[in-house]
């Protein structure tokens, strides 16, 4: 255990050391053992996409189990239609643009060999619970930045494991548009042009691996899938079982390694002090049918099938089991939530956005503190949503890159309608006043590049100078494949 670890504070939240002492934190824990923690991440996996969110394909029993021993969420929100703002949001607790995570050069998302990434000035859920004795490790996509100031291992993960960026940013299809993909081990790259089909399974060792060696002190697993973004490589057992294709054998094998850690966990007698969280980054293209379910849009859009996403919370005795909440939480609001039941909370350094969230996930509230969300896509402010009422003033679509159509005016009621099929606007001018509003303190503070604002309450994101690709293609090297065959992208 590290030494340097704060001492406890009295009538606060945080203590030192792998136990919550004699501190009254805000949950009430008086000399337990701080519960270790699993945050489950997919890559494109949409809203329905589950067996218990409906979908009429996919057989994923031990993500149901998960469900149906927890708390299930129906209107939770990540930052971010797309991945690099929405992971830089999650593990900050910002919208995107309050940390320079909306625009990467001009870009959605961030790219082999840029020199932006995500600050190390930056708190993150990891350096917070570090802070209180937590081991860390990030396995699988991290694509917050290559340089090795914006790795994991610079902000808070004691190791890493993984694609720095997605899985289609390789020699791929026929293109030599990208170097080698990379497969990191801390900040070395040790492996070029990977077996993707075998990846996952490398991804659930070097997981149970960490829990292994930590499993007498608290602890923090971030496993970020590659699974379901394009290309789809899948282990040929869960192609021969789907009746998705590609698409729904990739969800098979999320629900296949989700069942193992689950396993492992048990096995080590840790369940019972673990949360255990599954979530995705942004909604699904819906190539194979309808992953968003009865929602409208894709990935790439700030329609509802965008950004809502499933959100799962598993903690025996803690955590309702099989509850579903359609309160209001954002991908923001797992950083201060999960710090606070961990025992410790965010340095207040640098202004965020999420919320601590702990007294409606552990059940001592049904009501969410949080009431509004703002719809983000690259730096452009789309709507709002407080309550039941969806504003939106501009739309996207994924041609093209996601064009956009400004100075709308449409109103819906998410509740009765969260397929976005009635504008209402007109039946409620109040209702859209008090959200245009809303939308214009929000431009004011994190800006909006379709009204031409730029925010007062932005900060930099992350840049060095002189930026390289991790690798270089060199045709004499014993690639695995050193062009992938698909040429599929996402």
């Amino acid at each position: 255990m590290a030494t340097d670890l704060p001492s406890c504070m009295i009538n606060g939240a945080v203590c030192g050391g792998s136990t919550i002492g004699s501190c009254n934190g805000p949950l009430g824990f008086i000399m337990k053992k701080r519960p270790n923690i699993v945050l489950i991440n997919a890559d494109d996996l949409g809203w329905g996409d589950l067996g218990c969110t409906g979908h009429p394909l996919h057989k994923t029993p031990h993500l149901d189990r998960l469900a149906a021993e927890g708390l299930r969420f129906t209107s939770f929100y990540q930052g971010s239609p797309v991945c690099s703002p929405s992971r830089g949001a999650m593990l900050t607790g910002c919208y995107p643009p309050r940390i320079g995570f909306d625009s990467f050069e001009g870009r959605g998302v961030l790219f082999p060999g840029q020199g932006v990434g995500l600050d190390p000035r930056e708190e993150t859920l990891a350096s917070a619970l570090k802070k209180v004795g937590y081991a860390t490790m990030h396995v699988g996509k991290w694509h917050c930045g290559d340089q090795p100031e914006f790795l994991p291992t610079r902000h808070g993960f004691d190791h890493y494991y993984g694609l720095p960026y997605s899985n289609d940013m390789g020699r791929q299809g026929g293109r030599d548009t990208y170097p080698p993909l990379p497969l990191l081990s801390d900040e070395e790259v040790i492996e070029q042009q990977p077996d993707q089909t075998g990846l996952t399974a490398r991804y659930v060792q070097k997981s149970i691996e960490f829990i292994r060696a930590n499993q007498r002190r608290p602890f923090f697993l971030y496993l970020a899938h590659m699974h379901v973004h394009l290309p789809h490589y899948v282990a040929k057992r869960f192609e021969l079982e789907s009746k998705n294709g590609a698409y729904g054998a990739a969800v098979a094998c999320i629900d296949w390694s989700t069942g193992v850690i689950m396993a492992e966990l048990k096995r080590l007698g840790l369940d019972e002090n673990t949360i255990v969280i599954f979530t995705s980054d942004n909604g699904s293209r819906c190539d194979f049918g309808k992953s968003n379910g009865h929602l409208r849009g894709t990935k790439n859009t700030c329609w509802e099938g965008g950004m809502r996403v499933p959100l799962i919370v598993r903690w025996p005795g803690k955590v309702p089991a099989g509850r579903v909440s359609d309160a209001i939480v954002t991908g923001m609001d797992l950083m201060p939530t999960l710090a606070a039941i961990a025992g410790t909370r965010p340095n207040g350094k640098r202004r965020i956005d999420g919320m601590d969230l702990s007294r409606l996930v552990l059940g001592k509230t049904r009501t969410s503190a949080r009431d509004t969300y703002f719809y983000y896509r690259v730096s452009g402010l789309y709507g709002v949503r407080k309550g039941k009422w969806k504003r939106v003033v501009a739309s996207n679509s994924y041609v093209g890159g996601g064009s956009f159509e400004k100075g709308l005016d449409l109103l819906f009621d998410l509740d009765a309608d969260p397929g976005e099929t009635t504008n209402v606007a007109g039946a409620h001018p109040r209702i859209v006043r008090k959200l245009d509003a809303l939308l214009e303190q929000c431009r004011k503070d994190l800006g909006d590049s379709i009204a031409g604002v730029v925010g007062q309450g932005r900060r930099p994101i992350g840049w060095v100078p002189w930026p390289k690709p991790l690798t270089e293609f060199d045709a004499n090297h014993p690639y695995y494949m050193a062009m992938y065959d698909l040429g599929d992208a996402g």
